[in-house]
């Protein structure tokens, strides 16, 4: 299927990348696609890596497996480059998109031989200023959505309000601070196309 998106999230156990992975597909799936969102079950326990994935498509998706040749690598937790191979099967024409405070030229030296798109987003911060609490998934939600293109800003915006106010319908601080975080991240993500 030429038309379908992949994307694969490493993180850790308790950053939310699971739920990124499918808050992502739910956005889609508003829009009229045809998605999968999954987790890949490992140790259970907070602070252990963790993979999930996003399957998005205009088409039927027939293909029920991980993905292994993923468009976009997000990156939660910094730390897993070096300890988790984060670059494996990624397409050539894919990008990766690293939650770090580092410029995006500091963070391709630590990916071994990799030329490709790489944006970065201090998604730690905007996470802790916009909603007072350390949950980088919400800002990389944000950050993928703005580098794949996969929706206009305003129509995933749109989505997401509409979402968040159905998920914290009784905590409407909780629905403020996610949206401010979302439109921080999209606006902050930094690209290095090389």
């Amino acid at each position: 299927m030429s038309n379908m998106m992949e994307v694969r999230w490493h993180g850790r156990g308790g950053q939310g990348a699971k739920t990124a992975a499918l808050l992502l597909a739910d956005a889609a799936f508003d829009a009229g696609k045809y998605v999968q969102g999954f987790p890949e079950y490992g140790p259970e326990r907070m602070g252990a890596p963790i993979t999930a994935y996003t399957r998005i498509s205009s088409d039927k998706i027939t293909i029920h497996s991980n993905i292994y040749e993923p468009d976009y690598v997000v990156v939660v937790d910094e730390t897993l480059i070096g300890v988790v191979d984060v670059m494996k099967g990624l397409k050539p024409a894919g990008a990766v998109i690293v939650n770090t405070e580092k410029k995006p030229d500091e963070i391709r030296r630590c990916l071994e031989n990799y030329d490709g798109r790489l944006y970065t987003i201090d998604a730690q911060r905007i996470s802790q200023e916009a909603l007072g609490r350390p949950f980088p998934n919400t800002p990389m939600l944000g950050a993928v959505v703005k580098v794949s293109g996969m929706m206009a800003d305003d129509e995933f915006i749109k989505t997401m309000q509409h979402s968040f106010e159905h998920k914290f319908a009784s905590k409407t601080e909780v629905v403020a601070g996610n949206m401010k975080a979302l439109v921080r991240s999209m606006q902050e993500v930094h690209g290095d196309e090389n």
